[in-house]
C-alpha cells in the first residue's frame, strides 16, 4: 500500500497547533506540512502503515480525503459539495483507516460533522447532509442526519467537513471516537479540564521522574491523569475542598499512581519548598467559585503557591486573564511563557511561573502535614 503521499489533519483547540505539530513529530507519525485554525496537517511517514499512537495534545485525528478551494456562502453554492465527496479516494481511505487502527470491522455506516469560519447563509446541517448523503450513495451504507440531536448507531464510521475561507476539506476519522473522549473519565464535575489541554500543559511543565508534582485544585484530576500518563515515575498530588470532586477524581484515577485528598488551597497541608511542580486550572468564578480560605482571601493561593514551590520549580496555570498576573508578580512568582488558547469558545492563557525571589514570611510545618519528598 503507496502511503507516502498521504495527508493527514489533527485538530486541537486554538492555541495547541504548536505542540500538537511537536507530538506529531515527536511520536515519528509524519512530517508536518501546515499549522492552520486548529488544524496540523502533515504527511503520513512513507513505511508501511501501524497503528497510529494516541496524540495526547489533539482533539481528533483524520485522514485527509478531499480538498479544494471554499466554494462560496450561499445555500445555493452547496451543490459542490457533491463534487467534493466524488473527489474522495475512498477505497484508499478505507484501507489506510483499518491498517492505521487494525481494525477489521466493516463500515456499517456514516456521519458527518462540519464546521465553517464567516458568514454563511447556510447552517452546518445543510452542508453535512449534501456531502453526507453523496458519501453514503458512493460507499452503499446508511447516512445519519444530526440535526435531531440524536446519537449515530453505533459502530457509524465519522467524516468531518471543514469551510475556512480558503478551502474545503473532507477527512475521514481515524479511531472510532474523537481522540479528547479519554476512557479514564468515568465521572466528571462542573469546570473539569479538557483532557488535550491539560496533556499540553503536562508536557509543557517539563515534568521529571523524579518530581514531586501538585494540582491544589484538582476537580476532577484531569491534569494530574494526564501527568501520570505522558510523565511515569512522578509523584503527583491533587487536593480539592470538594468532597464530590475528591470523590470523582479518584475514581478516574484509579489506574494511575495518583493521590487525591480533601484539602483547602489557601491553606496546604505541605512543607515549605516540597513541590517541584504545580499544575492548576484555579477556581476563580467562571465556572467554578472560589471555596473556603481563597473565597474572602483570593490572594492567599498565590502565598500558598509560592510557599510550597520549590526554588527551581515552576507552575503551570490555565487562566482566564493576564490581569491576576500582577498578583503574582507581588508574591514572588515571575511569568516566563504566556500561551493564549480558546477554550469552549472562551480566551484563556496557559501562563508559567518560576519563584523569583523567596517569600517574606515562611510557615513551619506541623505535625499533621505530609511532605512529598
Amino acid at each position: 500500500m503507496r502511503i507516502s503521499r498521504t495527508r493527514m489533519v489533527a485538530r486541537c483547540i486554538r492555541g495547541l497547533e504548536p505542540e500538537v505539530a511537536a507530538e506529531v513529530l515527536e511520536s515519528g507519525l509524519g512530517s508536518v506540512t501546515r499549522l492552520g485554525h486548529r488544524e496540523v496537517h502533515f504527511r503520513l511517514r512513507s513505511s508501511r502503515p501501524e497503528p497510529s499512537p494516541e496524540l495526547r495534545t489533539a482533539d481528533d485525528l483524520f485522514l485527509q480525503a478531499a480538498r479544494r478551494p471554499d466554494f462560496g456562502t450561499t445555500k445555493q453554492d452547496l451543490t459542490a459539495l457533491t463534487g467534493l465527496a466524488a473527489l474522495a479516494d475512498t477505497d484508499l481511505l478505507l484501507r489506510l483507516r483499518r491498517a492505521l487502527t487494525r481494525a477489521a470491522t466493516d463500515m456499517p455506516g456514516i456521519e458527518v460533522s462540519a464546521s465553517f469560519l464567516g458568514r454563511r447563509t447556510f447552517t452546518r446541517y445543510d452542508a453535512e447532509d449534501v456531502v453526507g448523503t453523496a458519501l453514503a450513495e458512493r460507499l452503499g451504507v446508511p447516512y445519519h442526519s444530526r440535526p435531531t440531536g440524536a446519537a449515530p448507531p453505533p459502530g457509524y464510521w465519522g467524516w468531518r467537513l471543514t469551510l475556512d475561507g480558503a478551502h474545503a476539506t473532507l477527512m475521514l476519522r481515524v479511531g472510532d471516537r474523537p481522540l479528547h473522549r479519554r476512557a479514564y473519565k468515568q465521572r466528571s464535575i462542573r469546570g473539569t479540564l479538557h483532557p488535550p489541554l491539560a496533556a499540553a500543559m503536562a508536557v509543557l511543565a517539563g515534568i521529571r521522574p523524579d518530581h514531586a508534582v501538585l494540582d491544589p485544585c484538582c476537580g476532577a484530576g484531569t491534569l494530574l491523569i494526564e501527568a501520570a500518563l505522558a510523565r511515569p515515575g512522578a509523584r503527583l498530588y491533587g487536593f480539592d475542598l470538594s468532597p464530590d470532586a475528591v470523590a470523582t477524581a479518584r475514581a478516574n484515577a484509579a489506574a494511575v499512581p495518583v493521590r487525591v485528598d480533601r484539602g483547602d488551597a489557601g491553606r496546604l497541608p505541605l512543607p515549605d519548598a516540597s513541590v517541584d511542580r504545580v499544575l492548576c486550572n484555579p477556581p476563580w468564578g467562571a465556572q467554578v467559585h472560589p471555596r473556603g480560605l481563597l473565597a474572602d482571601s483570593p490572594f492567599r493561593w498565590w502565598t500558598e503557591l509560592r510557599r510550597v514551590l520549590a526554588p527551581d520549580g515552576r507552575a503551570l496555570l490555565l487562566l482566564p486573564t493576564t490581569e491576576t498576573l500582577t498578583d503574582a508578580i507581588r508574591h514572588g512568582l515571575t511569568p516566563v511563557h504566556v500561551q493564549g488558547v480558546r477554550v469552549s469558545g472562551a480566551q484563556s492563557y496557559i501562563v508559567a511561573l518560576h519563584p523569583s525571589a523567596p517569600p517574606k514570611t515562611r510557615r513551619r510545618t506541623s505535625r499533621t502535614e505530609g511532605s512529598l519528598r
